[in-house]
């Protein structure tokens, strides 16, 4: 039997009730993103983390880098090691020390913040405090070693004599070692022991739209 007054066509389904108001789709909820601010403040202390250890790798780097040794002969200055051995060796040292910090800083920023979920601002926080902490480094070691001035030193030892030359970091390629390092660290890190995000539910457990 038809309700009366229902146009052609529009009969309800059995056990609907003919006179509910018509179901009208809900405009979908409003995505909640997270404050901007939490994040910022976050990359930013990472940052000036890898700034201050940046010290520490050039105070490291001059103490455990060898020294490049020239000698004065006839008025001229020789390297005591012509094969280079102590530059290369230098590079090394600092490279080895960037990959030490690396590793530590991204598991360091990985712990801090995996409760969060971590985010975008730790791996820029690595990045730019990495590169930060490495420039820093090499300026420090350079400065604090022996003087760039190796005609003066010279005459201060004259002739027969010998003295340490300058720290210098011949391979620019190495500054990257700490922010590439820390990067893939925490990739590694986030894809492992990272925040997961809860599994969607089947189809058919979906309450219907």
């Amino acid at each position: 039997m038809t309700v009366p007054n229902t146009p052609a066509g529009d009969t309800p389904p059995p056990g609907a009730d003919p006179f509910a108001p018509p179901h009208l789709p809900q405009p979908p909820a409003a995505v909640e993103r997270p404050p901007v601010g939490p994040e910022l403040r976050i990359g930013a202390i990472i940052t000036v983390a890898g700034a201050v250890l940046g010290v520490v790798l050039g105070l490291l780097w001059l103490w455990l880098s060898p020294r490049i040794g020239f000698e004065v002969q006839d008025n001229r200055i020789l390297y005591r090691d012509p094969e280079g051995e102590a530059q290369i060796a230098a590079v090394g040292v600092f490279s080895l020390l960037g990959l030490a910090l690396g590793v530590a800083t991204a598991l360091g920023a990985f712990l801090w913040t995996r409760a969060r979920g971590g985010g975008i601002a730790v791996a820029v926080g690595l990045t730019a405090g990495g590169l930060l902490g490495s420039v820093i480094g090499w300026q420090l070691g350079t400065r604090l070693g022996p003087t760039t001035d190796l005609r003066a030193h010279a005459l201060a030892v004259g002739n027969g004599g010998s003295f340490d030359g300058p720290l210098e970091l011949t391979a620019h390629g190495a500054l990257l070692v700490w922010p590439m390092t820390a990067t893939i660290v925490l990739l590694a890190l986030s894809a492992t022991f990272g925040k997961r995000e809860p599994d969607r539910p089947p189809y058919w457990a979906m309450p219907p739209q």
